[in-house]
């Protein structure tokens, strides 16, 4: 991968190819060649989806059914594990992940039809577990807001994870969801230092924006918990501790954790954001990473995929076990979502 310097408000420079492509392209000085800036504007394409419910069977995850509006992610997080997706669509896990967006416009319509059929199960439905669902640009494309009234109709409970300040558009809908106890949500919080967030989640709400969130959501009887991912060898593993007393200050009820994962693509662009902004530790995050992964950059393995293994990860989740402990953070019965209430609008209610 060739060397690009880091662009302002852009998780990476870099757009390394394809792996799914034909052809690769490679640039050769022909003597005519002008030092151009790259365009750093985001664009937005339009999906015409035809199910928006995907299904899963993870025993890592606390959900079977997930749903993501948009696929790529503006906030720019050069850590994302969704980056690799994004070489499905013929687009590079790179600059473009952050800026060639998709957006299904008609999601609301579709989840309609899907929750509509016959033999439809109830199940808590999650938005957020590829790509945020209140990445900048839901500010006009409203697609998670649609989603979130389509659910409502239905009586379908839903969990949302997000790192957007921009779900506080939403409380409206979220308030009257947690009356009948159909929403909970999670608050990504992965560091208290605004310069790192500044260059590891570009675009993404600043630990302020997150933090009163988090307090607001709960002011309003939503109930919130915290998301400190990806926890990070030797660039914000320090901050456990404060990450959780800081959400817990602000009203969070629960608290979950993740490791890095660096699948595919993710693990070069990280390697490389590493030496551009953190060189002199660069060496000793990748050999932690590796001892926390059996000696590689990942492991896909569930069970082991999401908190790594080895004795760095141990202490980890002693540390992250002890303070949930501490600061009552732990899962508690009361915080699960009611699926009795489901029913089809306009449905007859029988009295008998």
């Amino acid at each position: 991968m060739s060397y690009s310097p880091p662009l302002k408000g852009r998780g990476t420079a870099h757009n390394p190819h394809n792996r799914f492509g034909h052809t690769h392209s490679s640039y050769e000085d022909d003597g005519w060649y002008q030092d151009v800036p790259i365009t750093q504007g985001t664009e937005v394409r339009i999906e015409t989806a035809k199910t928006v419910i995907s299904r899963n069977t993870s025993p890592d995850l606390p959900f079977d059914r997930s749903i993501n509006p948009y696929r790529g992610c503006e906030h720019g997080c050069i850590y994302c594990y969704a980056r690799p997706s994004h070489a499905y669509w013929d687009l590079s896990p790179g600059l473009d992940f952050e800026t060639k967006l998709i957006a299904k416009t008609n999601a609301a319509d579709v989840l309609a039809q899907q929750l509509s059929k016959p033999g439809y199960v109830c199940a808590p439905i999650n938005l957020g577990a590829n790509t945020d669902p209140y990445q900048p640009i839901e500010r006009e494309h409203l697609l998670t807001r649609r989603l979130l009234e389509v659910l409502l109709k239905f009586r379908h409970p839903v969990t949302i994870v997000t790192k957007g300040a921009l779900i506080l558009r939403d409380l409206d809908l979220l308030t009257e969801m947690a009356s009948l106890r159909l929403v909970r949500v999670m608050i990504s919080h992965t560091t208290l230092d605004a310069g790192l967030k500044r260059v590891l989640e570009p675009r993404a709400a600043s630990p302020a924006a997150r933090l009163r969130a988090i307090r607001l959501l709960r002011d309003a009887g939503v109930p919130v918990g915290v998301l400190c991912s990806p926890i990070i060898p030797m660039i914000n593993d320090c901050e456990l501790e404060q990450l959780l007393e800081s959400a817990q200050e602000a009203g969070a009820q629960s608290a979950a954790y993740m490791m890095l994962r660096l699948p595919l693509e993710v693990a070069p662009l990280f390697e490389q954001w590493l030496h551009d902004h953190y060189p002199q530790r660069a060496a000793h995050v990748m050999s932690l990473i590796r001892q926390s992964r059996g000696g590689a950059l990942y492991d896909s393995r569930f069970g082991a995929r999401m908190r790594g293994e080895g004795v760095f990860a141990q202490l980890l989740a002693q540390r992250f076990d002890k303070t949930v402990r501490k600061l009552n953070l732990e899962e508690r019965e009361s915080l699960q979502l009611d699926c009795s209430l489901f029913s089809l609008p306009g449905r007859q209610l029988q009295l008998l």
